[in-house]
This record gives C-alpha cells, sequence and structure tokens, in this order.
C-alpha cells in the first residue's frame, strides 16, 4: 500500500512505471492524432460537436481547443501548445510532435535499465546546445515583400490548398505593411477579417479600407457614393427620456404641438448642424456625404438626413471608431459643437450590398490607411472557417517575420541539421548522458519523417538520402513534398519562423523533461463545490 493511501484510503496512486507508461501513452496517442495533419499533403480532421456542429480543419490550434480531451497528461501536453500558438501564432502540431517523440525515444531507453534523470540531463544539454545552433543556424534578412510573400505562402500552404494559398498571400502580406508603423510592432487587431457567406472562397480579396456588417436605415438614403467625407461621431440623435420620472400635462392642441416640437428641437438642432456641415463641404462639388454614427439615429432625423442625400448608418461597432479615423482620416466626435472639416474623413467609394436579409457596407479608397479589411467568401460555414484559421496563421508568421528580421529555411531543413549537429557533439558529452543526447537528436526527425509519411514517402529512404545530402552540400537541405527528394529551401522560398523555432525548442523538451521525472500520479485531491458539501453533510 502507497503512502498515500494510509492517509487517503480512496486515494488512487500510480507508481514509477505505470506513471511514465500512463504519460508515454498520452502523449503518443495526442501525437498519433496531430501528425496526420502536419505540412501541406497533411489531412483533414472533422469535428462533431455535441448538437451535430461539424467543422473541418487541419489547424492543431483549432483542433486542440475544439477536442475535449480528459486525461490529464495529454491535456497537459495540448495547453503548452495551445500556449505557443497565444504567443507566436504557429507551430502547435510541431511542438505536440516532438514531446510525444522525445517521451517515445526516453521509453526504449529506460526498457535498458537508464535512469530517467539521467535522460533529462542529457535532453537539457542538447536542449541547450540546440538553440545556440538556431541562432547561427538562421538568417539574417532584409524584410522585403518578396520575403514576406515567400513566409506566407509556407504558413498559407499547409492550412489550405495550395491554389487557394496563392490567392490569400497578396493579401496577408498587404495588409500586415498597411498597419506598420515605423519601427513600432504592428497591431494585428487594425486588420478586421470579415465574412461573407457567398460566392467562393476563390473570392476572398483585400480591401484597402473597412467593411461595415450593416446597412442604411432609410429607403430613400443613396446606395452609394463617390468621393465621400466621413463623419465618424459617437452623438445621440434620437428623442431620449428624461432619467427621473416625471410628467408633462397640457390643455389645448396648441400647448401639445408646443411640447412635441420641444422634446425635437434639442435631437433636431444635432441633425441640423450636421447637415449644415454637409453642405458647407458639398454644395456646389461632386463629393458625398456619409454619417458612421455609434449611437442611435431616430426615424425623424434619419428622414431629415435622406433628404439632404446623406447616408447614415446608425449603431456602428464601438470598436470600428478607431479603425475608422485610422483607415480615412479624421477624428470620432462626441459632440456637434464646432464641427470643421479636420473632423471628416474621405473615401472614394461608399456602397451599399445587400446579401438576403443582411447588408454590408464597403468603405474603400483610402489615401494613406493605417486600418484595413480582409473580406472572406465562401460557399458555407466549413469554408469560411478553415479560411479565416489560414489568414490569422498567415499574418502571425508575417509579424513575425517583420519583428524577428531572420527567417530559418523550412521544409524539415532545420530538424535534419540539428539531428547532424548534435549527432556530431553527442561525442563531446561524457557518461550515459550521451544517450540523452542521441536521444534527442532522434526526436528532431519527428518532423521531416511525418513530412515524409503525409507525402506517401518511403520514411527510411527519406531521411537518409536527406542527412546524406546535408553532410555532403554542407548547406540547408529540406524535403520536396512532391517528389520526395532534398530541395535547398532557400531557392525555392520555404521559411519558417525563427520566433516559432526558439519557442518550440523552450517549451517541448521542458515539458517532456517534467513528464519523465513524474515517479507517481496520485488522484487524492480535495474534493471541490457541491460534492464536497455534501461529504460534509
Amino acid at each position: 500500500m502507497s503512502s498515500v493511501q494510509y492517509l487517503n484510503p480512496r486515494a488512487e496512486v500510480l507508481r514509477k512505471v505505470q506513471a511514465l507508461a500512463m504519460n508515454i501513452n498520452a502523449s503518443r496517442s495526442l501525437q498519433n492524432i496531430m501528425k496526420t495533419n502536419l505540412g501541406p499533403k497533411g489531412t483533414l480532421k472533422m469535428l462533431v460537436g455535441g448538437a451535430g456542429q461539424v467543422k473541418i480543419t487541419k489547424d492543431g490550434s483549432v483542433l486542440l481547443h475544439e477536442m475535449q480531451i480528459q486525461h490529464p497528461t495529454a491535456s497537459m501536453i495540448a495547453r503548452s501548445a495551445t500556449a505557443q500558438d497565444d504567443t507566436v501564432g504557429d507551430g502547435t502540431t510541431s511542438n505536440v510532435l516532438l514531446v510525444g517523440e522525445l517521451l517515445y525515444q526516453a521509453e526504449k531507453l529506460i526498457q535498458e535499465g537508464l535512469h530517467p534523470r539521467v535522460i533529462t540531463e542529457g535532453y537539457e544539454l542538447a536542449r541547450t546546445h540546440i538553440l545556440k545552433f538556431l541562432n547561427t543556424f538562421k538568417q539574417d534578412k532584409e524584410v522585403d515583400t518578396a520575403l514576406l510573400r515567400s513566409v506566407a505562402k509556407t504558413s498559407l500552404c499547409s492550412k489550405v490548398h495550395p491554389d487557394l494559398a496563392n490567392l490569400l498571400i497578396d493579401a496577408v502580406v498587404e495588409s500586415v505593411l498597411l498597419i506598420r508603423q515605423n519601427d513600432l510592432p504592428a497591431d494585428l487587431f487594425m486588420i478586421e477579417i470579415m465574412h461573407m457567406q457567398n460566392k467562393l472562397g476563390t473570392d476572398t480579396r483585400f480591401i484597402r479600407g473597412l467593411v461595415l456588417d450593416h446597412g442604411t436605415r432609410h429607403p430613400d438614403m443613396p446606395k452609394r457614393l463617390e468621393r465621400v467625407y466621413i463623419l465618424n461621431a459617437n452623438v445621440s440623435l434620437e428623442y431620449e427620456k428624461t432619467e427621473v420620472n416625471s410628467g408633462f400635462y397640457f390643455a389645448t392642441a396648441d400647448q401639445r404641438e408646443k411640447l412635441a416640437d420641444s422634446e425635437r428641437r434639442f435631437t433636431d438642432e444635432r441633425c441640423r448642424k450636421i447637415i449644415e456641415l454637409k453642405k458647407k463641404v458639398c454644395d456646389g462639388t461632386d463629393k458625398g456625404f456619409i454619417l458612421l454614427n455609434q449611437k442611435g439615429i431616430d426615424p425623424i432625423c434619419l428622414d431629415m438626413l435622406a433628404k439632404e442625400n446623406i447616408m447614415a448608418l446608425r449603431r456602428t461597432k464601438r470598436r470600428n471608431g478607431e479603425r475608422i479615423s485610422l483607415a480615412f482620416g479624421g477624428q470620432c466626435v462626441n459632440s456637434v459643437d464646432d464641427l470643421s472639416v479636420n473632423d471628416l474623413g474621405f473615401a472614394e467609394t461608399v456602397y451599399e450590398q445587400t446579401l438576403g436579409d443582411d447588408k454590408y457596407t464597403f468603405v474603400e479608397g483610402a489615401k494613406d490607411p493605417k486600418s484595413c479589411t480582409i473580406l472572406i467568401r465562401g460557399p458555407n460555414d466549413h469554408t469560411i472557417a478553415m479560411i479565416k484559421e489560414a489568414v490569422r496563421d498567415g499574418l502571425r508568421a508575417v509579424k513575425n517575420t517583420i519583428e524577428d528580421k531572420s527567417v530559418v529555411p523550412g521544409a524539415g531543413a532545420f530538424e535534419i541539421a540539428a539531428y547532424t549537429e548534435l549527432m556530431s557533439y553527442k561525442d563531446e558529452v561524457s557518461g550515459k548522458a550521451k544517450l540523452g543526447v542521441q536521444a534527442f537528436a532522434e526526436s528532431m526527425l519527428c518532423i521531416p519523417k511525418v513530412l515524409a509519411e503525409n507525402a506517401g514517402f518511403d520514411v527510411q529512404d527519406t531521411i537518409l538520402s536527406l542527412v546524406d545530402a546535408y553532410k555532403k552540400n554542407k548547406v540547408p537541405t529540406g524535403l520536396n513534398v512532391e517528389d520526395g527528394k532534398p530541395i535547398s529551401p532557400e531557392m525555392n522560398g520555404i521559411y519558417d519562423n525563427y520566433s516559432v523555432k526558439r519557442s518550440i525548442l523552450n517549451i517541448a523538451p521542458v515539458l517532456a523533461q517534467q513528464l519523465l521525472l513524474v515517479d507517481e500520479v496520485i488522484k487524492a485531491g480535495k474534493r471541490m463545490g457541491a460534492q464536497a458539501d455534501q461529504d460534509g453533510a
């Protein structure tokens, strides 16, 4: 009987070999689920919810977020991988694969009698060395459009079909370059990702402006304007009741008319000031005028604005307030007093598009925008969700490249180089720890192995040819998933993010070491909530 069971007879305890086997089996199971998704030749997973919702994806982060994982070890691995996705935006699947492979290689050594502590010491030596090697292996490059396109293509092709990925590359790169301001970090929240369920995924496009998911609320308002002044306001243009309970009494019809006029006077005066500004800037020209108001506009004000050919949208989303000013200039006004031309933005085209019961307003043609929109189209929810996930990963990949100012050759090139480097470093390590270094080196090959397996090639032949080619040429060598032969990632524009590789090497080996050193799994924690109250009663 375990010592813990003397203290708590109902405790469940897994000792040494059982605990280690549980952790290794959990990591291997998660690895086997995720590995078929890796790379451009990876397969898709269909997730079905409790209410019958269906999601088709190959994004590791989405899988780990959506799957209901109950095993504690698998859940811990999933949380660490999704934490990496939240930090650097990619590498989730690679993280899970590396953790699983490190534990699998350790299992072989443990069965031969090696203590887990010795293995973890070797893993730590290998991790420290390979991080230093990564700093020499990365390539510092001038961040230009061609490099960013290559990085975006590498990221997008692993998430969606290559034909669709090629169409998304320009949208992703242009949008990040557009919002970039000098040496400040790019704020990806300034890129609005809007979707419309119509047409095909290939109709997804980049818009130098904004798309608002609502339209005008008056039938006589114009549906299209050219060369438009934009008033971005946060002003109430509707009759508001008093904040305290009060009553108004009248004895004659004249008194009632005066009462109605006085109630409307305050709101109508605000509306007239907006109309006066419109006349000031538009009369005698061919320019239009649009009001984007974050608060309400009542029917009477809408009618007044429509008579002046003003396009007005009410209750625009608050998050768009900052984007409108960044995209089109001007500023958001909270009062109609002292309105001037300096408060206005300007767009080339504004038009409304109706899709079923939904209306969308396109505001395009910004001169020097610092905010933009990627409009995602698709025939169904599955396609839209898949494209949206791919676009988010592509945006993060481009942003990481700009901030890192360096890239790592992709297609498994770094893993092949890391394996070769660690096998050489192993001879410098004395004692049994060199077995841990060798196991770490073998684990690094899991990425190119899975790439070859998903592409339908013989794994052993492929890995041997890649290692031989790297040793012979002494240049980064990756896998061509089309014919299974070695290629130069640099010549083919296949690059990974430096920050993603560094994050994987900082997270996966540390977690694997912690799981290897677990010699007891104890289910004897305090009960929480209602169950504890019932037991106490």
